[in-house]
Protein backbone atom coordinates (compact mmCIF):
# COMPACT_ATOMS: atom_id res chain seq x y z
CA UNK A 1 0.00 0.00 0.00
CA UNK A 2 0.98 3.51 -0.76
CA UNK A 3 1.01 6.11 2.20
CA UNK A 4 1.06 9.82 1.70
CA UNK A 5 4.84 11.45 2.08
CA UNK A 6 5.53 14.06 4.92
CA UNK A 7 6.23 16.38 2.89
CA UNK A 8 4.56 16.51 -0.80
CA UNK A 9 4.66 19.15 -3.27
CA UNK A 10 2.21 22.04 -1.86
CA UNK A 11 1.24 24.68 -3.95
CA UNK A 12 -0.04 27.83 -1.54
CA UNK A 13 -2.52 29.60 -3.38
CA UNK A 14 -6.05 31.93 -2.56
CA UNK A 15 -8.56 29.44 -4.70
CA UNK A 16 -11.24 31.66 -5.96
CA UNK A 17 -14.19 31.37 -8.22
CA UNK A 18 -13.46 33.53 -10.90
CA UNK A 19 -15.75 32.59 -14.03
CA UNK A 20 -18.15 30.00 -15.13
CA UNK A 21 -16.18 27.80 -17.82
CA UNK A 22 -12.47 28.92 -16.79
CA UNK A 23 -9.82 26.48 -18.07
CA UNK A 24 -8.29 24.16 -14.68
CA UNK A 25 -5.32 25.58 -13.34
CA UNK A 26 -2.80 22.34 -13.45
CA UNK A 27 -0.21 23.60 -11.58
CA UNK A 28 3.47 21.82 -11.13
CA UNK A 29 6.15 22.32 -9.75
CA UNK A 30 7.41 24.97 -12.02
CA UNK A 31 4.65 27.26 -12.33
CA UNK A 32 4.78 27.58 -8.44
CA UNK A 33 8.15 28.62 -8.62
CA UNK A 34 7.38 31.39 -10.51
CA UNK A 35 4.42 32.46 -9.10
CA UNK A 36 6.47 32.62 -6.23
CA UNK A 37 9.20 34.82 -7.41
CA UNK A 38 6.54 37.57 -7.84
CA UNK A 39 5.30 37.08 -4.21
CA UNK A 40 2.32 35.66 -4.86
CA UNK A 41 2.79 32.32 -3.29
CA UNK A 42 3.53 32.42 0.08
CA UNK A 43 5.16 28.93 0.03
CA UNK A 44 6.02 25.83 -1.50
CA UNK A 45 7.47 22.33 -0.02
CA UNK A 46 10.34 20.37 -1.25
CA UNK A 47 9.43 18.05 -3.83
CA UNK A 48 9.16 14.62 -1.93
CA UNK A 49 8.27 11.93 -3.31
CA UNK A 50 6.68 8.69 -3.09
CA UNK A 51 7.58 5.09 -3.79
CA UNK A 52 5.22 3.69 -6.58
CA UNK A 53 4.01 0.18 -6.00
CA UNK A 54 6.90 -1.65 -7.69
CA UNK A 55 9.39 0.07 -6.29
CA UNK A 56 9.70 2.70 -8.36
CA UNK A 57 9.26 6.60 -7.61
CA UNK A 58 5.80 7.65 -8.27
CA UNK A 59 4.73 11.24 -8.93
CA UNK A 60 4.19 13.35 -6.11
CA UNK A 61 0.97 14.09 -4.85
CA UNK A 62 -0.35 17.26 -6.15
CA UNK A 63 -1.99 19.25 -3.10
CA UNK A 64 -2.83 22.91 -3.31
CA UNK A 65 -3.92 25.09 0.03
CA UNK A 66 -5.74 27.68 -0.32
CA UNK A 67 -7.44 30.03 2.63
CA UNK A 68 -9.15 29.60 6.02
CA UNK A 69 -7.45 25.47 5.85
CA UNK A 70 -8.33 24.64 2.83
CA UNK A 71 -6.78 21.66 1.50
CA UNK A 72 -7.71 20.76 -2.63
CA UNK A 73 -5.85 16.52 -2.82
CA UNK A 74 -6.02 17.27 -6.53
CA UNK A 75 -5.27 14.63 -9.26
CA UNK A 76 -3.19 14.37 -12.43
CA UNK A 77 -3.59 15.93 -15.76
CA UNK A 78 -2.23 15.14 -18.89
CA UNK A 79 -1.40 18.76 -19.06
CA UNK A 80 1.05 17.82 -16.28
CA UNK A 81 3.32 16.30 -18.27
CA UNK A 82 2.56 16.67 -21.51
CA UNK A 83 3.38 19.69 -23.80
CA UNK A 84 0.79 22.10 -24.55
CA UNK A 85 -1.92 19.46 -25.36
CA UNK A 86 -4.52 20.62 -27.72
CA UNK A 87 -8.11 21.65 -26.59
CA UNK A 88 -11.33 20.75 -27.87
CA UNK A 89 -14.92 22.33 -27.06
CA UNK A 90 -17.38 19.85 -25.40
CA UNK A 91 -19.55 18.10 -28.03
CA UNK A 92 -21.72 18.49 -25.06
CA UNK A 93 -23.00 21.95 -25.99
CA UNK A 94 -24.27 20.46 -28.93
CA UNK A 95 -26.51 17.54 -27.36
CA UNK A 96 -29.84 17.89 -27.34
CA UNK A 97 -30.69 15.68 -24.32
CA UNK A 98 -28.47 18.12 -22.43
CA UNK A 99 -30.35 21.57 -23.43
CA UNK A 100 -32.39 21.99 -20.97
CA UNK A 101 -29.71 21.51 -18.32
CA UNK A 102 -28.95 25.36 -16.54
CA UNK A 103 -25.33 24.89 -16.52
CA UNK A 104 -23.85 22.75 -19.11
CA UNK A 105 -20.11 22.58 -17.34
CA UNK A 106 -19.10 22.19 -13.86
CA UNK A 107 -16.83 25.42 -12.96
CA UNK A 108 -13.18 24.90 -12.70
CA UNK A 109 -12.71 25.40 -8.97
CA UNK A 110 -15.44 23.79 -7.86
CA UNK A 111 -14.51 21.34 -5.27
CA UNK A 112 -15.97 18.84 -2.50
CA UNK A 113 -15.34 18.82 1.13
CA UNK A 114 -14.21 15.74 2.54
CA UNK A 115 -15.93 16.26 5.74
CA UNK A 116 -19.17 18.47 6.00
CA UNK A 117 -19.79 18.36 9.59
CA UNK A 118 -17.48 21.37 10.90
CA UNK A 119 -17.56 23.64 14.01
CA UNK A 120 -17.93 27.44 13.66
CA UNK A 121 -13.82 27.69 13.97
CA UNK A 122 -12.68 24.67 12.19
CA UNK A 123 -10.56 25.02 8.82
CA UNK A 124 -12.12 24.61 5.70
CA UNK A 125 -10.06 20.97 5.69
CA UNK A 126 -9.33 18.15 2.84
CA UNK A 127 -11.53 18.65 -0.65
CA UNK A 128 -11.21 16.64 -3.68
CA UNK A 129 -12.21 17.78 -7.38
CA UNK A 130 -16.09 18.19 -8.07
CA UNK A 131 -16.60 16.05 -11.36
CA UNK A 132 -18.68 16.17 -14.09
CA UNK A 133 -18.44 17.97 -17.80
CA UNK A 134 -15.64 20.46 -18.41
CA UNK A 135 -15.99 23.06 -21.01
CA UNK A 136 -13.03 22.08 -23.12
CA UNK A 137 -12.48 18.23 -23.81
CA UNK A 138 -8.54 16.79 -24.29
CA UNK A 139 -9.95 14.45 -26.63
CA UNK A 140 -11.32 15.01 -30.42
CA UNK A 141 -14.31 11.98 -30.63
CA UNK A 142 -13.02 10.40 -33.73
CA UNK A 143 -9.19 10.10 -32.03
CA UNK A 144 -10.41 8.29 -28.36
CA UNK A 145 -9.97 4.84 -28.63
CA UNK A 146 -10.95 3.24 -24.97
CA UNK A 147 -10.99 0.37 -22.91
CA UNK A 148 -12.52 -1.34 -20.34
CA UNK A 149 -12.02 -4.22 -18.27
CA UNK A 150 -13.41 -5.81 -14.92
CA UNK A 151 -10.55 -6.96 -12.12
CA UNK A 152 -11.37 -9.05 -8.66
CA UNK A 153 -14.90 -10.79 -7.48
CA UNK A 154 -17.88 -10.41 -9.02
CA UNK A 155 -20.50 -7.73 -7.75
CA UNK A 156 -23.84 -6.29 -8.86
CA UNK A 157 -23.45 -3.43 -11.04
CA UNK A 158 -20.61 -4.47 -13.33
CA UNK A 159 -22.31 -4.88 -15.81
CA UNK A 160 -23.90 -1.66 -15.41
CA UNK A 161 -21.19 0.08 -15.51
CA UNK A 162 -19.74 -1.34 -18.50
CA UNK A 163 -22.90 -0.43 -20.37
CA UNK A 164 -23.12 3.28 -19.28
CA UNK A 165 -19.36 3.95 -20.21
CA UNK A 166 -19.69 2.36 -23.32
CA UNK A 167 -23.31 4.41 -24.08
CA UNK A 168 -22.12 7.45 -22.91
CA UNK A 169 -18.93 7.50 -24.52
CA UNK A 170 -21.34 7.30 -27.74
CA UNK A 171 -23.93 9.47 -27.19
CA UNK A 172 -22.64 12.07 -24.98
CA UNK A 173 -18.95 12.64 -26.90
CA UNK A 174 -19.34 10.86 -29.98
CA UNK A 175 -17.14 7.81 -29.59
CA UNK A 176 -16.78 4.88 -31.80
CA UNK A 177 -14.05 2.95 -30.86
CA UNK A 178 -14.66 1.11 -27.36
CA UNK A 179 -12.86 -2.43 -26.63
CA UNK A 180 -13.30 -5.03 -24.03
CA UNK A 181 -10.94 -6.47 -22.48
CA UNK A 182 -11.21 -10.15 -21.92
CA UNK A 183 -10.32 -11.80 -18.21
CA UNK A 184 -9.20 -8.98 -16.08
CA UNK A 185 -5.82 -7.66 -16.03
CA UNK A 186 -4.09 -10.46 -17.70
CA UNK A 187 -6.52 -10.35 -20.98
CA UNK A 188 -4.24 -7.29 -21.81
CA UNK A 189 -1.83 -9.43 -23.01
CA UNK A 190 -3.24 -12.78 -23.52
CA UNK A 191 -6.50 -12.75 -24.48
CA UNK A 192 -8.85 -11.34 -26.87
CA UNK A 193 -10.80 -8.22 -27.26
CA UNK A 194 -14.28 -7.72 -27.31
CA UNK A 195 -15.75 -4.79 -29.81
CA UNK A 196 -18.06 -2.88 -27.61
CA UNK A 197 -21.66 -0.77 -28.48
CA UNK A 198 -24.45 0.53 -27.58
CA UNK A 199 -26.75 -2.17 -28.54
CA UNK A 200 -24.11 -4.79 -27.71
CA UNK A 201 -23.89 -3.90 -24.42
CA UNK A 202 -27.68 -2.83 -24.58
CA UNK A 203 -29.39 -5.47 -21.83
CA UNK A 204 -26.66 -6.52 -20.10
CA UNK A 205 -27.94 -4.65 -17.05
CA UNK A 206 -30.01 -7.18 -16.03
CA UNK A 207 -27.50 -9.99 -15.90
CA UNK A 208 -25.38 -10.89 -13.08
CA UNK A 209 -21.58 -10.85 -13.29
CA UNK A 210 -19.57 -9.31 -16.17
CA UNK A 211 -19.96 -9.70 -19.96
CA UNK A 212 -16.06 -8.58 -19.94
CA UNK A 213 -14.80 -11.79 -17.36
CA UNK A 214 -12.59 -11.46 -14.71
CA UNK A 215 -9.95 -12.68 -12.84
CA UNK A 216 -7.48 -12.08 -9.64
CA UNK A 217 -4.14 -11.47 -10.41
CA UNK A 218 -1.77 -11.10 -13.65
CA UNK A 219 -0.46 -7.60 -13.17
CA UNK A 220 2.15 -7.23 -15.54
CA UNK A 221 2.69 -3.51 -15.49
CA UNK A 222 5.21 -3.39 -18.48
CA UNK A 223 2.79 -5.75 -20.69
CA UNK A 224 0.04 -4.16 -19.84
CA UNK A 225 1.55 -0.74 -21.06
CA UNK A 226 2.95 -2.31 -23.69
CA UNK A 227 -0.44 -3.51 -25.20
CA UNK A 228 -1.72 -0.58 -24.49
CA UNK A 229 0.36 1.46 -26.39
CA UNK A 230 0.80 -1.16 -29.44
CA UNK A 231 -3.38 -0.92 -29.62
CA UNK A 232 -3.45 2.61 -29.73
CA UNK A 233 -5.78 2.87 -26.46
CA UNK A 234 -5.92 6.45 -25.38
CA UNK A 235 -8.83 5.78 -22.30
CA UNK A 236 -8.44 3.32 -20.14
CA UNK A 237 -11.12 2.63 -17.37
CA UNK A 238 -10.67 0.30 -15.12
CA UNK A 239 -13.14 -1.19 -12.50
CA UNK A 240 -12.00 -3.20 -9.06
CA UNK A 241 -11.38 -2.92 -5.44
CA UNK A 242 -8.54 -1.69 -3.73
CA UNK A 243 -5.81 -4.24 -5.28
CA UNK A 244 -7.38 -3.40 -8.68
CA UNK A 245 -7.17 0.26 -8.18
CA UNK A 246 -3.04 -0.20 -6.85
CA UNK A 247 -2.68 -1.81 -10.40
CA UNK A 248 -4.39 1.29 -11.81
CA UNK A 249 -1.93 3.56 -10.27
CA UNK A 250 1.00 2.04 -11.11
CA UNK A 251 -0.25 1.81 -14.86
CA UNK A 252 -0.80 5.50 -14.56
CA UNK A 253 2.71 5.75 -13.60
CA UNK A 254 3.98 3.81 -16.25
CA UNK A 255 1.96 5.64 -18.93
CA UNK A 256 3.30 8.72 -17.24
CA UNK A 257 6.72 8.06 -17.25
CA UNK A 258 6.40 6.82 -21.28
CA UNK A 259 4.83 10.41 -21.74
CA UNK A 260 1.74 8.80 -23.24
CA UNK A 261 -1.23 10.64 -23.64
CA UNK A 262 -3.25 8.35 -22.24
CA UNK A 263 -5.74 8.99 -19.71
CA UNK A 264 -6.77 6.34 -16.85
CA UNK A 265 -9.90 6.33 -14.74
CA UNK A 266 -11.02 3.93 -12.10
CA UNK A 267 -14.18 3.06 -10.53
CA UNK A 268 -13.97 1.16 -7.50
CA UNK A 269 -15.45 -2.05 -6.84
CA UNK A 270 -15.90 -3.84 -3.58
CA UNK A 271 -19.32 -5.32 -2.35
CA UNK A 272 -17.95 -5.39 1.56
CA UNK A 273 -18.25 -1.55 0.81
CA UNK A 274 -14.30 -1.49 2.46
CA UNK A 275 -13.18 1.59 -0.09
CA UNK A 276 -12.14 4.71 2.13
CA UNK A 277 -13.08 8.26 1.02
CA UNK A 278 -16.03 7.76 -0.82
CA UNK A 279 -19.66 6.94 0.68
CA UNK A 280 -20.04 3.64 -0.83
CA UNK A 281 -19.67 1.27 -3.13
CA UNK A 282 -21.48 0.22 -5.78
CA UNK A 283 -23.29 -3.31 -5.33
CA UNK A 284 -23.64 -2.61 -1.64
CA UNK A 285 -27.50 -1.88 -1.46
CA UNK A 286 -27.83 -5.00 -3.60
CA UNK A 287 -26.14 -7.31 -1.35
CA UNK A 288 -27.69 -5.56 1.87
CA UNK A 289 -30.84 -6.27 0.15
CA UNK A 290 -29.99 -9.83 -0.76
CA UNK A 291 -28.95 -10.51 2.18
CA UNK A 292 -32.26 -10.37 3.83
CA UNK A 293 -33.56 -13.57 1.65
CA UNK A 294 -30.84 -15.49 3.73
CA UNK A 295 -31.56 -14.25 7.17
CA UNK A 296 -35.23 -14.42 6.47
CA UNK A 297 -34.80 -18.04 5.78
CA UNK A 298 -32.44 -18.47 8.86
CA UNK A 299 -34.92 -17.03 10.87
CA UNK A 300 -38.30 -19.27 9.46
CA UNK A 301 -36.02 -22.64 10.02
CA UNK A 302 -35.12 -21.70 13.79
CA UNK A 303 -38.60 -20.25 14.37
CA UNK A 304 -40.30 -23.54 13.31
CA UNK A 305 -38.43 -26.06 15.53
CA UNK A 306 -37.60 -26.14 19.17
CA UNK A 307 -34.54 -24.16 20.42
CA UNK A 308 -34.18 -23.20 16.46
CA UNK A 309 -30.54 -21.85 15.56
CA UNK A 310 -30.28 -19.73 12.10
CA UNK A 311 -26.39 -19.35 11.15
CA UNK A 312 -26.09 -16.82 8.40
CA UNK A 313 -22.71 -16.00 6.77
CA UNK A 314 -22.34 -12.54 5.07
CA UNK A 315 -19.62 -11.36 3.03
CA UNK A 316 -17.18 -9.56 5.02
CA UNK A 317 -13.26 -10.26 4.68
CA UNK A 318 -12.06 -6.81 6.48
CA UNK A 319 -14.97 -5.29 7.09
CA UNK A 320 -18.28 -5.67 8.28
CA UNK A 321 -20.78 -3.48 6.81
CA UNK A 322 -22.68 -5.78 4.79
CA UNK A 323 -23.45 -7.69 8.01
CA UNK A 324 -23.95 -4.78 10.06
CA UNK A 325 -26.63 -3.40 7.93
CA UNK A 326 -28.38 -6.77 6.65
CA UNK A 327 -29.17 -7.27 10.55
CA UNK A 328 -30.20 -3.45 11.05
CA UNK A 329 -32.55 -4.11 8.12
CA UNK A 330 -33.89 -7.53 9.33
CA UNK A 331 -34.88 -7.02 12.99
CA UNK A 332 -35.00 -11.25 13.04
CA UNK A 333 -31.40 -11.75 14.08
CA UNK A 334 -30.40 -11.88 17.86
CA UNK A 335 -26.31 -11.57 17.14
CA UNK A 336 -24.24 -9.74 14.75
CA UNK A 337 -20.60 -11.00 14.72
CA UNK A 338 -18.14 -8.91 12.34
CA UNK A 339 -14.31 -8.00 12.01
CA UNK A 340 -13.61 -5.27 13.91
CA UNK A 341 -15.76 -6.37 16.70
CA UNK A 342 -13.80 -9.24 18.75
CA UNK A 343 -15.93 -12.00 20.61
CA UNK A 344 -14.79 -15.10 22.92
CA UNK A 345 -17.03 -17.94 22.90
CA UNK A 346 -16.34 -19.79 26.23
CA UNK A 347 -17.10 -17.79 29.91
CA UNK A 348 -18.95 -15.35 30.85
CA UNK A 349 -20.28 -12.39 28.84
CA UNK A 350 -19.33 -15.13 25.91
CA UNK A 351 -21.17 -16.00 22.64
CA UNK A 352 -22.08 -19.75 24.07
CA UNK A 353 -23.38 -17.88 27.49
CA UNK A 354 -25.59 -15.46 25.13
CA UNK A 355 -26.97 -18.05 22.56
CA UNK A 356 -28.14 -20.17 25.63
CA UNK A 357 -30.40 -17.49 27.31
CA UNK A 358 -31.60 -16.03 24.34
CA UNK A 359 -32.84 -19.45 23.78
CA UNK A 360 -34.31 -20.16 27.04
CA UNK A 361 -36.01 -16.34 26.13
CA UNK A 362 -37.36 -16.73 23.36
CA UNK A 363 -36.98 -20.18 22.11
CA UNK A 364 -35.34 -19.83 18.86
CA UNK A 365 -32.34 -16.93 17.57
CA UNK A 366 -30.60 -16.36 14.32
CA UNK A 367 -26.84 -14.96 14.51
CA UNK A 368 -24.80 -13.37 11.38
CA UNK A 369 -21.94 -13.78 10.74
CA UNK A 370 -19.03 -11.83 8.63
CA UNK A 371 -16.71 -13.88 6.77
CA UNK A 372 -13.95 -12.64 8.34
CA UNK A 373 -14.99 -12.53 11.77
CA UNK A 374 -13.62 -14.76 14.75
CA UNK A 375 -10.78 -15.59 12.36
CA UNK A 376 -8.18 -14.97 15.80
CA UNK A 377 -10.27 -17.92 17.52
CA UNK A 378 -9.50 -20.81 15.09
CA UNK A 379 -6.67 -22.94 16.15
CA UNK A 380 -3.23 -22.15 14.50
CA UNK A 381 -3.18 -25.73 12.76
CA UNK A 382 -6.44 -24.57 11.30
CA UNK A 383 -5.72 -21.30 10.29
CA UNK A 384 -4.47 -20.51 6.67
CA UNK A 385 -3.02 -17.04 7.70
CA UNK A 386 -0.10 -17.34 5.83
CA UNK A 387 -1.81 -18.25 2.98
CA UNK A 388 -3.20 -15.44 -0.13
CA UNK A 389 -5.16 -15.49 -3.52
CA UNK A 390 -4.20 -14.39 -6.48
CA UNK A 391 -5.20 -10.92 -5.48
CA UNK A 392 -3.20 -10.52 -2.45
CA UNK A 393 -6.24 -11.19 -0.02
CA UNK A 394 -5.79 -13.46 2.97
CA UNK A 395 -7.68 -16.59 2.75
CA UNK A 396 -10.19 -17.51 5.11
CA UNK A 397 -11.49 -20.44 6.65
CA UNK A 398 -15.04 -20.72 6.60
CA UNK A 399 -15.67 -18.68 9.80
CA UNK A 400 -19.79 -20.04 9.78
CA UNK A 401 -19.41 -24.10 9.69
CA UNK A 402 -16.67 -23.62 12.31
CA UNK A 403 -18.93 -21.53 14.71
CA UNK A 404 -22.19 -24.09 13.70
CA UNK A 405 -19.80 -26.63 14.90
CA UNK A 406 -18.71 -25.56 18.35
CA UNK A 407 -22.38 -24.12 19.31
CA UNK A 408 -23.37 -28.03 18.51
CA UNK A 409 -20.36 -29.46 20.01
CA UNK A 410 -21.21 -26.99 23.17
CA UNK A 411 -24.69 -27.79 23.78
CA UNK A 412 -24.01 -31.93 23.23
CA UNK A 413 -21.04 -31.50 25.84
CA UNK A 414 -23.08 -29.47 28.25
CA UNK A 415 -26.33 -31.60 28.06
CA UNK A 416 -28.16 -28.73 28.74
CA UNK A 417 -30.56 -28.66 26.01
CA UNK A 418 -31.18 -29.79 22.66
CA UNK A 419 -30.87 -27.83 19.58
CA UNK A 420 -31.56 -27.37 16.17
CA UNK A 421 -29.11 -25.75 13.95
CA UNK A 422 -29.20 -24.54 9.95
CA UNK A 423 -26.57 -22.81 8.54
CA UNK A 424 -26.91 -21.00 5.30
CA UNK A 425 -24.01 -19.56 3.20
CA UNK A 426 -25.50 -16.91 0.58
CA UNK A 427 -22.11 -15.83 -0.59
CA UNK A 428 -21.46 -16.58 -3.96
CA UNK A 429 -25.84 -16.06 -4.91
CA UNK A 430 -25.64 -12.12 -3.59
CA UNK A 431 -22.49 -11.63 -5.65
CA UNK A 432 -23.63 -13.02 -8.66
CA UNK A 433 -27.57 -11.01 -8.82
CA UNK A 434 -27.64 -7.88 -10.87
CA UNK A 435 -28.18 -4.91 -9.35
CA UNK A 436 -31.21 -3.36 -8.14
CA UNK A 437 -32.68 -0.07 -9.40
CA UNK A 438 -30.61 2.28 -6.50
CA UNK A 439 -27.33 0.71 -7.23
CA UNK A 440 -28.38 1.05 -11.25
CA UNK A 441 -28.35 4.79 -11.14
CA UNK A 442 -25.51 4.65 -8.72
CA UNK A 443 -23.43 2.62 -11.80
CA UNK A 444 -24.87 5.51 -14.23
CA UNK A 445 -23.51 8.38 -12.31
CA UNK A 446 -19.84 6.91 -11.75
CA UNK A 447 -19.94 6.13 -15.20
CA UNK A 448 -20.34 9.12 -16.32
CA UNK A 449 -18.32 10.37 -13.77
CA UNK A 450 -15.48 8.82 -15.19
CA UNK A 451 -15.91 9.14 -18.96
CA UNK A 452 -16.30 12.95 -18.04
CA UNK A 453 -13.14 13.45 -16.20
CA UNK A 454 -10.82 11.73 -19.07
CA UNK A 455 -12.35 13.07 -21.83
CA UNK A 456 -11.53 16.87 -19.29
CA UNK A 457 -7.76 15.61 -19.60
CA UNK A 458 -8.12 14.33 -16.10
CA UNK A 459 -6.24 10.66 -15.42
CA UNK A 460 -4.62 8.69 -12.34
CA UNK A 461 -7.92 8.99 -10.24
CA UNK A 462 -10.68 6.98 -9.27
CA UNK A 463 -14.10 8.47 -9.23
CA UNK A 464 -17.01 8.22 -6.04
CA UNK A 465 -19.47 10.14 -3.71
CA UNK A 466 -18.27 12.23 -1.38
CA UNK A 467 -21.02 13.51 1.09
CA UNK A 468 -23.30 12.76 -2.26
CA UNK A 469 -21.04 15.16 -4.56
CA UNK A 470 -19.57 13.17 -6.92
CA UNK A 471 -15.17 13.88 -7.52
CA UNK A 472 -12.10 12.85 -8.57
CA UNK A 473 -9.98 11.18 -5.82
CA UNK A 474 -6.02 10.63 -6.56
CA UNK A 475 -5.68 6.66 -6.39
CA UNK A 476 -2.90 6.96 -3.46
CA UNK A 477 -5.54 8.11 -1.09
CA UNK A 478 -8.30 4.98 -2.00
CA UNK A 479 -5.42 2.03 -1.64
CA UNK A 480 -3.91 3.41 1.53
CA UNK A 481 -6.29 1.88 4.17
CA UNK A 482 -9.41 -0.04 4.29
CA UNK A 483 -12.80 1.29 5.44
CA UNK A 484 -14.22 -0.42 8.71
CA UNK A 485 -16.73 -0.15 10.53
CA UNK A 486 -16.11 2.00 13.63
CA UNK A 487 -17.20 0.12 16.51
CA UNK A 488 -17.07 3.22 18.81
CA UNK A 489 -19.62 5.07 16.51
CA UNK A 490 -23.39 5.60 16.88
CA UNK A 491 -24.50 3.02 14.34
CA UNK A 492 -22.66 -0.03 15.89
CA UNK A 493 -24.01 1.33 19.04
CA UNK A 494 -27.69 1.02 17.43
CA UNK A 495 -26.73 -2.52 16.29
CA UNK A 496 -26.20 -3.90 19.94
CA UNK A 497 -29.58 -1.81 20.93
CA UNK A 498 -31.30 -4.00 17.96
CA UNK A 499 -30.23 -7.33 18.95
CA UNK A 500 -29.71 -7.23 22.57
CA UNK A 501 -26.14 -8.45 21.84
CA UNK A 502 -23.33 -8.17 24.54
CA UNK A 503 -20.31 -6.02 22.80
CA UNK A 504 -18.40 -9.22 24.21
CA UNK A 505 -15.69 -6.71 23.89
CA UNK A 506 -13.68 -5.50 27.15
CA UNK A 507 -13.20 -1.81 28.62
CA UNK A 508 -9.69 -1.73 27.35
CA UNK A 509 -10.38 -2.43 23.63
CA UNK A 510 -13.02 0.10 24.10
CA UNK A 511 -11.03 2.84 25.05
CA UNK A 512 -7.54 2.10 22.66
CA UNK A 513 -10.32 2.21 19.73
CA UNK A 514 -11.31 5.37 21.20
CA UNK A 515 -7.89 6.81 20.95
CA UNK A 516 -7.28 5.56 17.48
CA UNK A 517 -9.49 8.35 16.86
CA UNK A 518 -11.26 7.26 13.69
CA UNK A 519 -13.29 9.89 11.87
CA UNK A 520 -17.07 8.36 11.62
CA UNK A 521 -17.24 6.52 8.69
CA UNK A 522 -19.19 8.45 6.47
CA UNK A 523 -21.72 6.02 5.11
CA UNK A 524 -22.86 5.25 9.15
CA UNK A 525 -22.80 8.63 10.38
CA UNK A 526 -26.60 10.39 10.41
CA UNK A 527 -24.66 13.90 10.56
CA UNK A 528 -22.63 12.97 7.21
CA UNK A 529 -25.42 10.64 5.30
CA UNK A 530 -28.79 10.37 4.95
CA UNK A 531 -28.59 6.32 5.25
CA UNK A 532 -27.89 3.86 2.77
CA UNK A 533 -29.80 5.92 0.11
CA UNK A 534 -27.49 8.71 0.26
CA UNK A 535 -28.29 11.64 -1.99
CA UNK A 536 -25.84 11.14 -4.87
CA UNK A 537 -24.92 14.66 -6.92
CA UNK A 538 -26.56 13.79 -10.20
CA UNK A 539 -26.04 17.73 -11.74
CA UNK A 540 -22.74 17.47 -13.03
CA UNK A 541 -23.63 13.97 -15.09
Amino acid sequence: MGSLPDAPIVHSIPVESSGRHRKPNHLNLRTSLSSASNGSVPRVRSDSRRMGSEGKTAPPPKVVCGDAGYVLEDVPHLADYLPDPPTYPNPLQNNPAYSVVKQYFVNADDTVAQKIVVHKDSPRGTHFRRAGPRQRVYFESDEVHACIVTCGGLCPGLNTVIREIVCGLYDMYGVRKIIGIDGGYKGFYSCNTVDLTPKSVNDIHKRGGTILGTSRGGHDTSKIVDSIEDRGVNQVYIIGGDGTQKGASVIFEEIQRRGLKVAVAGIPKTIDNDIVVIDKSFGFDTAVEEAQRAINAAHVEAESVENGIGVVKLMGRNSGFIAMYATLASRDVDCCLIPESPFHLEGKGGLLAFIERRLKENGHMVIVVAEGAGQELITESMRSMEHQDASGNKLLLDVGLWLSHNIKDHFARNQKMTINLKYIDPTYMIRAVPSNASDNVYCTLLAHSALHGTMAGYTGFTVGPVNGRHAYIPFHRITEKQNKVVITDRMWARLLSSTNQPSFINQKDIEDAKKEDEPPTQLLDEENSHGVGIHLDTSAN
